[in-house]
């Protein structure tokens, strides 16, 4: 991905905030259309099956909801990044756990010593940690968020001309003689496009969407 959009990772404090308050029903829509895919890949990719990284994004949502009034904008404390990761990581160590007879009703302290371990302990089925998982797919997610936006901003045509040229890398002057336009155009849609994502990346980041 473009080294630009991954260094522009959100921290999403101002959306935080307003999460503070349960009754805010936009801005939990906005928190779980944003999240959900990011969660709910990173659980497959643990191993899950459809169903339990389901389950794992709605236990994963359900403490967010409990606990965000917790999260303060203290860099020692840790980023929003990682604190998400950590509970969707307890929430897929759940789901593991109830595959093993007898171990669905363990005690509190157990399940701290299960929180506590490394996110590397949990592997995908390609063989990476979780760590790696969760870093490639929060950056997909930021950008798919921020194309997602953008695509409903422009003109179909437009979205269109990028979508096959920068999305699926045709060359040029393929796109040009399929769609009947000049190279020209297609490039200025290019340019017109990835600066409104390059922006809505950068909404996302400062105001949390």
């Amino acid at each position: 991905m473009d080294k630009q959009i991954e260094s522009l990772i959100p921290t999403r404090y101002s959306l935080l905030s307003r999460l503070q308050n349960w009754d805010d029903q936009e801005s939990w829509k906005d928190f779980f259309d944003t999240y959900w895919r990011l969660i709910y890949s990173v659980a497959v990719k643990a191993g899950l099956t459809q169903a339990e990284a389901q389950d794992v994004v709605q236990e994963t949502v359900i403490c967010v909801a409990k606990d965000i009034h917790k999260f303060r904008r203290d860099r020692a404390l840790g980023s929003f990044k990682g604190w998400l990761r950590n509970i969707t990581r307890w929430r897929i160590a759940d789901q593991l756990r109830k595959r093993t007879p007898g171990r669905e009703h363990e005690s509190a302290g157990s399940r701290a010593t299960v929180s506590n371990s490394p996110i590397e302990d949990i592997a995908d089925p390609a063989g990476r940690s979780l760590e790696a998982a969760w870093e490639e797919e929060w950056q997909q997610n930021l950008f798919d968020a921020a194309t997602e936006r953008v695509k409903r901003q422009v003109k179909e045509e437009h979205y269109q001309m990028f979508d096959i040229y920068v999305i699926k890398k045709w060359p040029v002057a393929k796109v040009a003689k399929t769609l009947g336009v000049s190279a020209g155009r297609v490039y200025l849609a290019k340019h017109r496009v990835a600066a409104l994502i390059k922006k809505e990346i950068h909404r996302l980041e400062n105001k949390g969407l």
